[in-house]
């Protein structure tokens, strides 16, 4: 069923939406912006385009009066939606020097005057009106997804530049690990209808629990610190098959951006190069790294059922989500939204009586539904607002480049 929630005057969210994509890309050169350091990220500019294309895809070219920018940004832009037609390879998307960022600008601001000039006639029927509260989610998850690939892209750069400067900070205090009971038993889990939802957070299901404990705490980078030091990276009992296969592919011995200057460990953030804070959460370990440090632990990874019983006990708390003058976690606290996304033992499948939304934005989320893993909570730089305990977040098993880190269970 598609419902706007009642809450969101759709206009101002768009246009607050559509501000702060801008604000993350103003501290970047046209340079910066174009570039692409891996496959599965993208340029910053490639990231404000498709964002502008999918409210021109999917809301304003069922309009009679519209005016498409330029034909040719449909196969530039578009970035997985079979139903709309061929399109640029995602591993090339740094080869697009033309349009230029300056061009990209000018396409946002031809988007942006459109929408609100649809919104203020009322021009947009109930489809409408919920097809540009998913866009503004959309631009919310590439929002997170502009800082994940710019750090990564800035990482490669010997002079390790700077996105955002930040005052150095001391050490922070470790919290110890405590441990807190769920009782279990029979449990709903999913979206309950109150506000904005992805498809894949529904339907609303019963699941049966045992009891467990959850960590009350994420793992922090003093507690990754022992298990380096115990050997972590060197002991194939602690690893899944595929986990240890990929640990000697790459070269694995830190979370990714570690360094080890011989006077400790640092790490590279959006702020340069700086010493790893014990008491942060561990950050950018893929999953197969933290199913091995749970293994370390004498613990196990909570399943997403289980993460999303206990998160609902502490809902209200938040850590650090996303200031752009900060981009980085705070220390490990009680919340469970915040700093880093978890990973969870669970693989990324339908919920029990799963439809995709209809249309093209179908392909939004289910057909990923294989060989990935669930994350859940939020991090340090997703956007104030996109969080929620039911999100379901998913990368795959290798994935290091997101905000990711973990919270044992038992």
């Amino acid at each position: 069923m598609l419902v706007v929630s009642p809450s969101v005057d759709v206009g101002t969210r768009l246009r607050d939406v559509r501000e702060l994509t801008e604000r993350l890309a103003a501290r970047l050169s046209a340079e910066d912006q174009t570039a692409q350091s891996m496959p599965d990220a993208s340029p910053t500019k490639w990231h404000r385009a498709h964002t502008s294309w999918f409210f021109e895809e999917f809301v304003l070219e069922r309009r009679t009066d519209y005016g498409v920018f330029d034909p040719a940004y449909r196969y530039l832009f578009n970035s997985y939606y079979e139903a709309v037609g061929a399109r640029h390879p995602r591993p090339q998307r740094g080869l697009v020097t033309r349009p230029g960022v300056a061009e990209i600008t000018r396409y946002r601001a031809h988007v942006d005057l459109a929408m609100a000039d649809a919104l203020d006639r009322g021009h947009l029927d109930d489809r409408g009106l919920w097809l540009t509260e998913l866009g503004c989610h959309h631009e919310q998850q590439h929002q997170e997804l502009i800082l994940m690939d710019l750090k990564h892209l800035l990482s490669h750069n010997r002079i390790e530049p700077s996105y955002v400067d930040r005052m150095p900070e001391q050490d922070a205090p470790v919290a110890p690990l405590t441990w807190r009971q769920v009782d279990g038993g029979l449990v709903e889990i999913g979206h309950d209808g109150d506000g904005f939802s992805f498809d894949n957070e529904g339907p609303r299901h019963l699941v049966h629990l045992e009891p467990f404990q959850i960590a009350e705490r994420a793992v922090t980078n003093a507690d990754w610190i022992e298990f380096m030091a115990d050997g972590g990276y060197h002991r194939p009992e602690l690893w899944l098959s595929d986990g240890w296969a990929r640990v000697h592919a790459e070269g694995w011995e830190a979370p990714l951006y570690w360094r080890d200057e011989g006077e400790g460990w640092t790490t590279f953030t959006l702020s340069g190069r700086r010493r790893v804070r014990r008491g942060e959460p561990v950050c950018h370990i893929s999953f197969y790294e933290a199913d091995a440090f749970a293994h370390w632990a004498g613990a196990r990874l909570p399943t997403e059922q289980e993460w999303e019983t206990a998160a609902r006990a502490v809902d209200e708390r938040r850590g650090q989500l996303l200031d752009p003058d900060r981009a980085h976690p705070g220390p490990a606290g009680p919340a469970m939204i915040g700093d880093v996304w978890e990973w969870t033992s669970s693989a990324y499948l339908p919920y029990p009586g799963f439809r995709p939304a209809e249309g093209a934005v179908g392909e939004y989320n289910g057909k990923f539904m294989c060989d990935q893993h669930v994350l859940r909570g939020a991090s340090a730089v997703t956007p104030a607002g996109h969080e929620r305990v039911t999100y379901r977040n998913f990368f795959p098993a290798a994935a290091r480049w997101a905000f990711s880190g973990m919270r044992l269970a038992r």
